[in-house]
């Protein structure tokens, strides 16, 4: 038991805790997420509502980050969706849904990852929410999109562009140093 005076002091220190109290283990999370953009466009209504032919869509994605702080990273999903008939278009949504995405003592490589595989991951469930109302607040059925495999997306444009460097000549040097 502690009497008042006592001062008490932690004799099993927390391990993550490095020399002289420094943080030196790798995190990353989420810090916040926001809608940074979103146009919904309903360009031939009310004639579109009269139109029965299946509109075919059209759902482009693209993933950028963009360094805030030292330590904080803005990532965008952008999705845009076209939904056309042969009368014309019937709504265009475009949405650029973002995270602020916190990063401390991770490899460049793990960050990397993080930033263009994990973390449109983490906010692609928000983002299709938004998508899905914009278009039914268009007056439309709610598009609902697939789920997507960010990581064996991310994994297909790492090949993609190793295969590319070689396709321009850049092979590592062969022979004895």
């Amino acid at each position: 038991m502690a009497d008042e005076g006592d001062v008490l002091t932690d004799l099993n220190p927390d391990p993550a805790a490095g020399a002289n109290g420094a943080d030196n283990q790798p995190s990353a999370g989420v810090i916040s997420q926001y809608i940074k953009d979103l146009s919904v466009e309903n360009p031939n209504a009310p004639q579109c509502f009269q139109w029965t032919e299946q509109p075919q869509l059209d759902v482009q994605f693209n993933i950028a980050a963009d360094k805030v702080a030292e330590e904080v990273h803005e990532v965008t999903l952008k999705i845009t969706c076209t939904a056309k008939t042969s009368q014309g278009n019937q709504y265009l949504i475009d949405l650029a849904y973002c995270g602020l995405m916190g990063m401390r003592n991770l490899p460049d490589e793990a960050a990397h990852a993080f930033l263009f595989a994990e973390a449109p991951r983490i906010l692609f469930p928000f983002a299709r929410r938004v998508i899905a109302d914009a278009s039914r607040d268009a007056g439309f059925p709610p598009l609902m999109l697939d789920p997507m495999d960010f990581g064996a997306l991310y994994q297909q444009q790492l090949a993609a562009r190793a295969q590319e460097m070689q396709g321009q000549g850049a092979t590592p040097p062969v022979g004895e140093a």
